[in-house]
């Protein structure tokens, strides 16, 4: 290498896979200060883009960013909590890998607009939609509230994000990754407004790929089953969620076929 440092960003925006509670909390964006701009890491890896990932701090999110520094990758968390957050990073910086984290809502168009203002000229190659929130049970014993958070997070936020990104960077080319569930792929018996929130991101992620075809701008709808992660942590719906495939299994799967196709699909193992 000629010594020069170039900037590779992998943003990860980070939520908690696990039931919400109802109410959104106000606050300003917070940026973490661990950051690098060097071209090699400790691993001898040449650095590749930023790629962000929400709710990274635990769950198959923070697996994904692990997986993905070990390719090179400069990892960004984003996310509500900090300390999840800021464990993950301090574990990819410990084996070698480069990341930082930033703490926002996916849910508040403010702190989305405000995060992405401080990312810059970073080069972000791949952006996981990886927050989610379940709330399951019969359709009569629903919220209202419980219905805006679902569709807050799994669906607006994604939303918001990614049209927020194709703006700032219109001729850059980087990748969109939608965690979707097979929840989107058929309707389940008590998960109503999750798997309806479900759809409606497989929607826009389907209709992305018609609307960008032949561009830089891939999307790419990754469709699991349920993962043995904090997201059943407050909620009986599932009785043994260690029967699921480990948050590692399913990354490692994610992480081998992205660049390749538009569609992964990963059934629960039992």
């Amino acid at each position: 290498m000629d010594g020069k440092a170039s900037f590779a960003f992998l943003a990860i925006t980070a939520y908690d896979l696990e039931p919400q509670a109802p109410g959104l909390a106000k606050r300003k964006a917070q940026t973490s200060t661990i950051y690098s701009s060097i071209v090699h890491t400790p691993k001898g890896l040449i650095i590749m883009g930023t790629a962000v990932i929400t709710g990274g701090g635990t769950g198959l999110g923070k697996e994904l960013a692990k997986q993905l520094s070990d390719k090179g990758y400069d990892i960004l968390l984003v996310g509500r909590r900090e300390q999840p957050l800021k464990e993950t990073v301090q574990s990819i910086l410990a084996s070698g890998g480069h990341a930082t984290y930033d703490i926002m809502d996916v849910r508040s168009r403010t702190e989305i607009e405000q995060t992405l203002s401080t990312w810059g000229s970073r080069d972000i190659e791949l952006l996981v939609h990886n927050a989610g929130v379940g709330y399951f049970g019969p359709l009569e014993s629903s919220t209202d509230e419980e219905m805006v958070a679902t569709f807050e997070t799994n669906v607006f936020g994604p939303i918001r994000l990614t049209k927020a990104m194709i703006e700032a960077v219109p001729h850059r080319a980087f990748t969109v990754i939608n965690v979707i569930s097979t929840a989107g792929l058929r309707g389940k018996k008590n998960e109503t407004l999750y798997a309806a929130s479900k759809f409606a991101l497989r929607g826009f992620g389907e209709s992305l790929q018609k609307e960008y075809e032949g561009s830089q701008i891939r999307i790419v709808n990754a469709f699991m089953g349920g993962m043995n992660t904090p997201f059943w942590d407050e909620s009986d719906h599932v009785e043994d969620p260690s029967r699921f495939r480990s948050p590692a299994e399913v990354a490692k799967m994610i992480v081998s076929q992205y660049a390749e196709t538009e569609a992964i699909i990963i059934e629960s193992k039992k």
